[in-house]
């Protein structure tokens, strides 16, 4: 699977991005997606995923209630709204996809998008 993602960008606090992944060569229902991120000098922490279906979601605590993540298996993409945005959520964005029934640490994940630029400023 190839995931290539866009939509980052620089935003002042208090602003919204959407930010999209779109996959190709292997059929996308058979992968759960999801939205990691890594911070400047921190680690890479998953943020949300999706079941295939798009019927269950995961969100960490600290995007809860202002992230959303959506997937169009007709398109091959998934989506993440990202609203009321904070200094603290400037990182590196990175589109993830996992096989079913997978664990979503970061050795778990299949494949991985290129990673895009979110810069949120005060």
């Amino acid at each position: 699977v190839q995931l290539v993602e866009s939509g980052g960008g620089a935003v002042q606090a208090g602003g919204s991005l959407r930010l999209s992944c779109t996959a190709s060569g292997r059929t996308f229902t058979n992968y759960e997606m999801g939205w990691f991120r890594q911070p400047p000098g921190k680690e890479r922490d998953l943020v949300t995923r999706i079941s295939r279906w798009g019927t269950t979601s995961y969100y960490a605590d600290s995007v809860k209630g202002r992230f959303t993540i959506s997937r169009d298996n007709v398109k091959n993409t998934v989506y993440l709204q990202m609203n009321s945005l904070k200094p603290e959520d400037t990182a590196v964005y990175y589109c993830a996809a996992e096989r079913i029934g997978g664990t979503w640490s970061l050795v778990d994940v299949d494949y991985w998008g290129q990673g895009t630029q979110v810069t949120v400023s005060s």
